[in-house]
């Protein structure tokens, strides 16, 4: 348990450490350094925040494929770290990237978060255009 006076001596500390679940992973949101819009969501491990931080490019940690993944390593859409946040304890990043095309998500669009949840449960387009084919690319 964390009393007050310790999370106000991490939220202002100035020394990085990164805080993993109990599998090794922290959440990562990435949004376009241009327009400030979300373009995805994914995890790391340690691995993928290192070479991150190595190559100025990111990489994730895929937990479909089992293993370290480097974005745009099969499209050719790389994301170039603009810069990388963490929030107040240290438990999630945000990274602001640029990349051309701006097309993160595997279906061919901009962003992974193309559709809206509508109240009665369904769910609704709110951006359908493809700025690839995935066919062409994957």
């Amino acid at each position: 348990m964390h009393l007050r006076g310790d999370m106000k001596s991490s939220d202002e500390t100035l020394e990085f450490k990164a805080k993993y679940d109990d599998r090794g992973f922290i959440p990562c949101i990435t949004t376009s350094a241009k327009t400030g819009h979300v373009l995805m969501f994914a995890y790391m491990n340690e691995a993928a925040l290192q070479k991150t931080i190595e190559t100025g490019e990111v990489h994730y940690w895929s937990r479909s494929k089992g293993r370290l993944w480097h974005k745009g390593e099969s499209s050719g859409m790389v994301q170039k770290v603009i810069e990388i946040r963490t929030d107040c304890d240290q438990d999630c990043l945000l990274i602001s990237v640029d990349m051309e095309p701006e097309a993160s998500c595997h279906t061919g669009r901009r962003s992974c978060f193309y559709r809206k949840l509508k109240r009665d449960g369904g769910l609704e387009f709110v951006d359908s255009g493809r700025i690839f084919d995935p066919e062409d690319v994957y």
